[in-house]
C-alpha cells in the first residue's frame, strides 16, 4: 500500500513537471522573439526537466531492461537539469559582475560541460547498479550502490546549489550597490522602476532555493538509509519522491514563465477576435484593457 501511494505521488508530481516544462519548450519553439541566448539556456533546462519527468512517469519497477533504462535516463537528465541552472547562474554573473559580453561564444562549452558531465556520472553509476524494487527504479540497494548514487548525484547537486547561491549573492549584492549609488546621485527615483527592480532581485534570490526545496528531503532520506538501511520512514519517502518530481514544475515557473513569455502570449492573444473576449473577458490582456481606458 505504501509503495502504491508513493508511486501515485511520483506519477502525479512528475506529470505536473512534464506539463510545465513542455509549456516552456513549446513557447520557445513557437515564439521567435524568445530565441535569445538567455532564454535558450532556459529552453535546455526545460528540455532536461521534461525528459527527466517523462522517464520518472514511464519507469517500470519490475526487473529487466525497462527498470535499468529508467534508472539511467532519469539520472542523466536530472543531473543535466541542475547543471543547466549553473550555466544560467554563470552567464548572469559573467554579464553583470564581470561585464563580459562573450557568453554566447561559450554555448558549445556549456553543452560539453552539461551533457558530458551527465554522461560521465551516469556511466560511473553503473558500477553500483543494484536497483531497488520500490516505486521507481532510480534508487539503489546495497551499500556500494547507495554510495555510488550519492557520489554521482547528490554530491554534484549540492556543489551546484552552493555555486548558484554564491553566484546569485554576488550578482544581487553588486546590483544593489549600483542602485544605491544611482539613488545617491539622483534626487528622485521612479517608484515603479524601484519596485520592479527589487522584485527581480528577490526572484533571483529564490533560484538556489528551488534545488534545495526539491532535493533536501531526498538527501536526508539517502543519509538516513545509510545509517539505518532496514528502517524506512514513510512520510520522508513521500516528501522525497514528491518534491524531487516537482523540480521541473518549479524550474518552469521560476526560470521560464517570465515577463518575456507572458508578453509573447499576450501579443498572440491580442490577435484573437473581439468576440472571444466578450465571452471570456478574463483572458483579455491587461495592456489592451489599459489602452481602452486611456482612449475613453
Amino acid at each position: 500500500a505504501g509503495d502504491r501511494i508513493i508511486t501515485a505521488i511520483n506519477t502525479g508530481a512528475s506529470s505536473l513537471s512534464f506539463v510545465g516544462s513542455a509549456f516552456i519548450v513549446l513557447c520557445y519553439c513557437l515564439f521567435k522573439e524568445l530565441r535569445k541566448f538567455s532564454f535558450k539556456l532556459v529552453f535546455y533546462l526545460a528540455l532536461s526537466d521534461m525528459l527527466c519527468s517523462f522517464f520518472l512517469i514511464v519507469g517500470d519497477p519490475s526487473k529487466g531492461f525497462i527498470c535499468y533504462a529508467q534508472g539511467y535516463t532519469t539520472h542523466f537528465f536530472c543531473v543535466a537539469s541542475f547543471l543547466w541552472t549553473t550555466t544560467i547562474a554563470f552567464t548572469l554573473h559573467r554579464t553583470v559582475v564581470k561585464h563580459k559580453t562573450d557568453v554566447e561564444d561559450l554555448e558549445a562549452m556549456f553543452h560539453l560541460y552539461v551533457w558530458g558531465t551527465s554522461l560521465v556520472v551516469t556511466v560511473i553509476r553503473s558500477f553500483g547498479n543494484n536497483h531497488s524494487l520500490g516505486p521507481w527504479c532510480w534508487t539503489q540497494t546495497g551499500l556500494k550502490g547507495k554510495a555510488v548514487h550519492f557520489l554521482t548525484f547528490y554530491a554534484p547537486l549540492w556543489g551546484a546549489i552552493l555555486y548558484n547561491g554564491f553566484t546569485y549573492f554576488q550578482v544581487i549584492r553588486m546590483l544593489r550597490n549600483a542602485r544605491r549609488m544611482a539613488v545617491g546621485m539622483s534626487d528622485r527615483v521612479d517608484q515603479f522602476d524601484n519596485r520592479a527592480e527589487l522584485k527581480v532581485l528577490n526572484r533571483w534570490g529564490y533560484y538556489p532555493l528551488i534545488l534545495i526545496g526539491s532535493w533536501a528531503f531526498g538527501t536526508i532520506n539517502r543519509i538516513h538509509d545509510f545509517i539505518e538501511p532496514g528502517h524506512k520512514i514513510f512520510w520522508l519517502s513521500v516528501l522525497d519522491v514528491g518534491t524531487a518530481a516537482l523540480m521541473g514544475l518549479f524550474n518552469s515557473i521560476a526560470y521560464g514563465f517570465n515577463s518575456s513569455v507572458r508578453r509573447a502570449i499576450h501579443e498572440r492573444l491580442e490577435l484573437f477576435p473581439e468576440r472571444l473576449y466578450r465571452w471570456l473577458p478574463s483572458f483579455r490582456p491587461k495592456n489592451q484593457q489599459r489602452s481602452e481606458m486611456v482612449s475613453l
